[in-house]
C-alpha cells in the first residue's frame, strides 16, 4: 500500500459520451475494479495520459488526496464537471 509520501501512478481516460469527464485508474487498460455501469455510461474510452501522483502534485479540477485515496480504496476516480456529479451518482445507484 502506498504511503502519503510515495508516488502513485495512474492512467487517465475520457469517455465518448460524457464531455469533460475523466476516469483515473491504477494501471492502463485495467478496468477490473471499474463498475460496468460506469463504463457503459462513459461510452468508448480513449487513453489520454499516464500520470504520477505525488503528494506535491496539483490537479486542476480534483483534490490530489481524494484521487489517491479513491485509486487505492476502490481502484478508480471519476472526475467530472461539478454540475454532472449528482446526475451521474443517481444514474449509478
Amino acid at each position: 500500500m502506498a504511503t502519503d509520501s510515495e508516488i502513485q501512478s495512474c492512467a487517465i481516460y475520457k469517455g465518448r459520451k460524457k464531455e469533460d469527464t475523466y476516469l483515473f485508474i491504477e494501471r492502463a487498460d485495467d478496468f477490473e475494479r471499474v463498475p460496468a455501469a460506469l463504463i457503459e455510461l462513459l461510452g468508448e474510452l480513449t487513453h489520454v495520459m499516464d500520470l504520477d501522483l505525488g503528494p506535491k502534485r496539483k490537479l486542476a479540477n480534483a483534490d490530489i488526496d481524494e484521487v489517491r485515496a479513491q485509486l487505492r480504496d476502490v481502484g478508480y476516480f471519476l472526475q467530472m464537471p461539478r454540475d454532472d456529479k449528482d446526475a451521474t451518482a443517481k444514474t449509478l445507484s
